[in-house]
């Protein structure tokens, strides 16, 4: 099947087919960099570094371009209040989103403009607008006329009439029409600024990102992609002026990721419900925050709160303990084992097994479901664990699926940006993470069972069923093999 994405412009999912064939142009709306990154952002920015990642394991050459928003009324203000520059506050919040992200483990996009290094594009850009009769000068200001653009609302599909009924001027704003955007600001005192042919000022927020995509890209790409609150007027307005000063369509495909609630509420400050990614990276490893994060359509709505991401937990452990149970079976199996048959009793999930990259390649294939792919994954999780634990010598033949299943997991692993860690490494950070939940340390639940493995020896098995009862009733889970006793966490 086809890659199929949905369009947010078309409203429907469509065939990808990028204007270059084998290559494809991708521009992402950044972060405006005037404080730290919360869980939004990261749900936006793992959203398309998986697109970014399957686009490349479909073998397409994919140039990413994800920007900082450097020059803002926002880091104006925040820098004001603490008494240093513009600059000065974008390099230091840069600095952040920048650690942030290669802790959520995302690949650098192939380019990172930053809109104050593209002034004389965005200039040159306003110039063509008024050139055109697309804009105007008012008063050392510029601002774009979304009358002279016919299909202005396009993407969003709001009524002009609507809009315009409820649109307000600015103390200080010359428009002409109160829907009008700005392209250039004039320059106010103690704020950052650049000569012009309007006088001193600075750009409007929309024109920066068409800038930087135009100079990057060329005029018309094959992606553009952003949070849903984007749409309107972000993504509208860059439509109008890119479209307008190029005379040709601005971007193929648009995709739009769902918002992120906090406990089935919307996240804000003044709910006190508001997190960074700082704030839970404290508590969570940055595997689990990722790995919850596409457990959801991209689409999709999705409910941040501690028990979600708890469960996300359990899930990614559910995965590491498959491999790690699969790497020890297979170094201990015989290395010169006959091929031998597979039984008829594990024909399906060895079936299963061997057809798990197809069934990861048809879910992301309509429109990177990753949480259809996970739930595919978790079916070869469910197949490995089920040869195991019905053929203790492995000959082989199923040495070799095994082998085979490992390393697909893995690579498709890698595609989500999971499965980094080594198997047996992540599991004992999980459990120490766990443990902070049941009020036990790991020389106590070992303790423990020790004295169930004595009690049990001596016929008191109330006792020992007393035990295991209490550490499940704390999280514990006690697993009796022939080796002896181990632990996990729920």
């Amino acid at each position: 099947m086809p890659l199929r994405v949905y369009n947010t412009q078309s409203g429907k999912k469509e065939e990808f087919q990028p204007l270059v064939p084998g290559k494809v142009g991708m521009y992402v709306c950044g972060v405006t960099v005037y404080d730290y990154c919360h869980i939004g952002h990261a749900r936006a920015n793992i959203v398309f570094d998986i697109v970014y990642r399957y686009l490349q394991y479909s073998n397409y050459d994919v140039t990413y371009v994800r920007n900082y928003t450097d020059v803002d009324d926002k880091i104006i203000a925040r820098a004001n209040e603490r008494g240093i520059s513009s600059q000065e506050l974008a390099e230091e919040f840069i600095q952040a989103f920048d650690e942030d992200m290669a802790a959520l483990g995302l690949r650098k996009p192939t380019h990172e403009p930053k809109a104050t290094a593209y002034m004389e594009q965005i200039i040159t850009l306003a110039e063509q607008l008024i050139d055109k009769g697309m804009a105007y000068e008012s008063a050392g200001d510029v601002y774009y006329s979304v009358d002279k653009f016919p299909s202005y609302l396009k993407l969003s599909k709001r009524n002009m009439e609507e809009m315009q009924a409820g649109a307000r001027v600015a103390p200080g704003e010359q428009k002409r029409n109160p829907m009008d955007f700005a392209l250039w600001k004039s320059a106010k005192p103690g704020e950052p600024s650049w000569e012009s042919p309007w006088g001193a000022g600075r750009p409007g927020w929309h024109i920066e990102c068409s800038a930087m995509s135009s100079a990057l890209l060329g005029t018309t790409f094959d992606i553009h992609g952003g949070g849903r609150d984007l749409i309107f007027p972000h993504h509208e307005n860059e439509i109008a002026q890119s479209e307008a000063a190029s005379g040709k369509p601005f971007v193929k495909y648009w995709l739009h990721n769902g918002f992120v609630n906090v406990d089935q509420e919307k996240m804000s400050k003044s709910l006190g419900n508001f997190f960074t990614i700082r704030d839970i990276l404290k508590s969570y490893d940055p595997e689990v925050v990722r790995f919850f994060n596409l457990t959801a359509h991209y689409r999709s709505p999705i409910d941040f709160s501690d028990q979600n991401l708890e469960e996300a937990r359990i899930g990614l452990s559910r995965f590491y303990e498959a491999l790690a149970q699969l790497d020890k079976a297979l170094a201990k199996a015989e290395t010169n084992a006959a091929p031998g048959d597979v039984a008829e009793t594990l024909a399906e999930p060895v079936e299963r097994l061997v057809q798990l990259e197809e069934r990861f390649r048809s879910a992301m294939d309509d429109d990177f479901n990753t949480a259809l792919a996970i739930a595919n994954m978790f079916d070869a999780v469910r197949a490995i664990n089920r040869i195991l634990a019905e053929e203790s010598n492995l000959n082989g033949q199923l040495q070799a699926i095994l082998a085979k299943g490992r390393d697909d997991l893995l690579k498709l692993g890698d595609v989500l940006g999971l499965f980094g860690s080594d198997p047996v490494a992540w599991l004992s950070r999980s459990a120490q993470e766990g443990l902070s939940e049941s009020g036990l340390s790991a020389t106590e639940i070992e303790a423990l069972i020790v004295e169930r493995r004595e009690a049990r020896a001596n016929r008191d098995f109330t006792k020992g069923d007393q035990i295991r009862d209490e550490l499940a009733a704390k999280g514990v889970m006690l697993l009796d093999g022939p080796e002896g006793t181990t632990w996990k966490m729920k």
